[in-house]
């Protein structure tokens, strides 16, 4: 089993995507928008595949197969399948205004998990925003009654965002993201989404995308969110590095380093390690085994005890279970 591996992102072409995802984080791919590319990802609606070592060309679902339970890490035994799905989006339009269910629901009424997510804010224009939550308390019924007469957008919680923003979405928090935003998103393994409001935009063949409206209002927290928005940690500053808690849940922990110079990270058997370079270059080692990284790369480090050891000048986002 290699110590560490390099892995190639599946792609969408969604039709609010824009081709900042190729110009600026270095993705081969031939769509003429590139909406999405799922970076760790053993979702059956995209697979990532295996780039290094002597798995490459694996779907990554076949590679977690060849490593076993060991290689995934003791604490996600908890989970019936990979827990973490981690994606860049690029937002060249408005997304749906859109809502995630809880486990619960999505279990009972789609067979697979619901989805709670953070975003990391890669990059925007000036003056962009995004959605997060309702700005005041709302009755289902006068919530539908909004989404009836297009005012839907009067109560909702609109944020003006920067590079670097942290957002963390608890199923049931009603949001979207706006033009001209690209996010590095990290969010439970699945693809379970309700949309709300579209902006009566047409799919290529002219037809308006489905809404789901009944089952987004079955879900979603009518209450303006109770979380704060931003990191869940200070920035601690160490010789070489520099380390933020972003955000943390039963489904993952992600924390983002800053390294001009060497960061060495301790790991474990507990759980698997996933490193997205977001800014810069750097020389990768676990193991006695080093990968060269640049921004745009995806390196996936199964569970075991060590370090993983970055030299360089480079801003990465690790996560784990």
């Amino acid at each position: 089993m290699d110590h560490i591996i390099k892995l190639e992102p599946a792609f969408k072409d969604y039709l609010w995507g824009g081709t900042r995802l190729r110009t600026l984080y270095g993705k081969k791919c031939d769509f003429d928008k590139v909406a999405e590319s799922w970076e760790l990802s053993d979702h059956p609606a995209g697979q990532s595949v295996v780039a290094s070592g002597d798995d490459k060309g694996k779907t990554f679902h076949e590679y977690l197969a060849a490593i076993g339970t060991r290689g995934l890490g003791i604490r996600c035994g908890a989970f019936a399948n990979f827990p973490v799905l981690i994606k860049f989006i690029d937002a060249k339009e408005s997304l749906s205004i859109q809502v995630h269910p809880s486990d619960e629901y999505a279990l009972a009424n789609e067979g697979e998990y619901g989805k709670t997510e953070m975003w990391y804010i890669l990059d925007c224009d000036p003056g962009a925003t995004l959605y997060y939550g309702v700005n005041r308390e709302i009755t289902p019924e006068g919530f539908r009654e909004k989404i009836e007469d297009n005012t839907v957008l009067d109560v909702l919680n609109k944020v003006e965002v920067k590079k670097g923003d942290v957002f963390f979405i608890d199923a049931g928090t009603i949001h979207a993201i706006g033009a001209g935003i690209i996010i590095c998103e990290i969010q439970q393994n699945s693809n379970c989404t309700y949309r709300v409001y579209d902006f009566d935009r047409r799919d290529a063949d002219g037809n308006p995308r489905e809404l789901h409206i009944d089952k987004a209002l079955a879900v979603s927290n009518f209450k303006p969110a109770t979380r704060k928005t931003g990191a869940f940690g200070a920035v601690e500053r160490h010789d070489g590095f520099t380390s933020q808690l972003l955000g943390q849940c039963e489904y993952f922990t992600t924390i983002k380093y800053v390294v001009d110079g060497t960061a060495e990270i301790p790991v474990d058997a507990g759980s698997f390690r996933s490193l997205i370079v977001v800014e810069g270059t750097a020389e990768v080692a676990v193991g006695g085994q080093t990968v060269s990284a640049v921004k745009g790369d995806s390196l996936f480090v199964p569970a075991q005890d060590g370090e993983i050891r970055i030299t360089g000048t480079a801003e990465v986002i690790l996560t784990y279970v």
